[in-house]
C-alpha cells in the first residue's frame, strides 16, 4: 500500500490512530503568520479525509471525521466524536462541541458556537453579517449560537446574532431571523414556531424518547433560559 501524499506544514501534532488520505493540507499558515507559528492539533483515531484543508491555530480532538474537500479555517476549536461532511466549510474563531454532525456542504463563519450534540444538515447555511456591504461589516460581525441537542434540517439559512434553543429543531428550508425558544420546532420563511419538539411522534411512538428526559422536564418548567 502506498504511503498517503499529502502537505504537512511544520508544528502539526496528530494523534495516534489518526489517519490523513491524499491531497489533504494541514497545518497552513493564516495571513500574516509564517509556516509553523502556529501548532495544529488533531486528536487520535480520526480520519482526514482527500482534498481537506485544515489552517494553523485548530485543536480537534478526539475520532474526528472529515469527508472530502472539507475546509477549516485558523483559531476553531472542535471537540471529540464529530463528523464534518464533504465540501463543507468552518470558517476561522469557531467553536465546536463534543459529537456535534455537519453534513455536506454546510457553512460556518466566523465566531459560530455549535454547542454538544447538534445536528446540521446538508446544505445549511450560517450567516455573520447583518449589512455584508456596509464598511464596518467585518468589524460587526454577530455569531449564531446553536444550543446542544438542537437540530438543523437541510438547507435552512440561520440569520446573524440568533440563538436556537437547546432541543429546537429547525425544518428544512427555513429562514430563521430570530431566536428560537428551547424545544420548539419553526418552519418557514421567516422561521415561524409550529410544535414542541417532545410531542413529535413517528408511527414508533415519541421521535425523541431516547433523549434526557431532564432536558424536556426543564424546558416544560420554564427553567430553562
Amino acid at each position: 500500500m502506498n504511503k498517503p501524499d499529502f502537505r504537512s506544514f511544520p508544528n502539526v501534532l496528530l494523534g495516534p490512530g489518526t489517519r490523513v488520505e491524499d491531497f489533504c493540507v494541514l497545518g497552513a499558515p493564516a495571513k500574516g503568520r509564517e509556516p509553523g507559528e502556529d501548532r495544529l492539533i488533531i486528536g487520535p483515531n480520526g480520519t482526514i479525509r482527500s482534498h481537506t484543508t485544515i489552517y494553523a491555530g485548530v485543536q480537534i480532538g478526539a475520532r474526528m471525521q472529515t469527508g472530502h474537500g472539507v475546509l477549516i479555517r485558523e483559531h476553531t476549536r472542535i471537540g471529540d466524536d464529530c463528523s464534518i461532511g464533504s465540501g463543507s466549510v468552518v470558517e476561522f474563531a469557531v467553536v465546536i462541541g463534543d459529537r456535534v454532525r455537519l453534513h455536506s456542504q454546510c457553512f460556518v463563519p466566523e465566531y459560530s458556537v455549535l454547542e454538544d450534540d447538534c445536528w446540521l444538515g446538508p446544505r445549511v447555511v450560517i450567516t455573520n453579517a447583518r449589512f455584508p456591504k456596509s464598511r464596518r461589516a467585518k468589524d460587526t460581525l454577530e455569531g449564531v449560537r446553536i444550543c446542544r441537542l438542537a437540530k438543523i434540517g437541510a438547507n435552512a439559512t440561520l440569520l446573524p446574532g440568533v440563538v436556537i434553543g437547546e432541543g429546537a429543531l429547525v425544518g428544512a428550508g427555513a429562514v430563521v431571523t430570530r431566536d428560537v425558544p428551547p424545544d420548539t420546532v419553526v418552519v418557514g420563511n421567516p422561521a415561524r414556531p409550529l410544535s414542541h419538539v417532545s410531542e413529535l411522534r413517528d408511527e414508533g411512538g415519541l421521535v425523541y424518547a431516547a433523549e434526557p428526559h431532564a432536558i424536556l422536564e426543564t424546558v416544560h418548567h420554564g427553567t430553562t433560559s
